[in-house]
């Protein structure tokens, strides 16, 4: 039973390559994706800091996204 779930018929080597390649393939695109999303928060982060206080706050009112990557780095730090 389970060997002929590996070998399909012959073409089970095919079909186990396909699925290794796509899944090493997804697996580096996601943490490629994560180190630049790491690398564009730290440099929002550095930016930020740099604002005056009434600038922190518009940005603040406006901006979901900045709220979750500051509460992110508070975790983080």
């Amino acid at each position: 039973m389970i060997t002929n779930l590996i070998s399909m018929n012959g073409y089970g080597l095919f079909v186990w390559l396909s699925f290794g390649i796509v899944f090493l393939s997804c697996t580096i695109l996601y943490f490629k994706t994560r180190k630049t999303l790491k690398k564009h928060e730290k440099e929002f982060l550095a930016e930020f800091k740099d604002l005056t206080i009434e600038e922190k706050k518009s940005v603040l009112e406006k901006s979901k996204i900045t709220n979750q990557i500051l509460a992110t780095s508070s975790r983080i730090e």
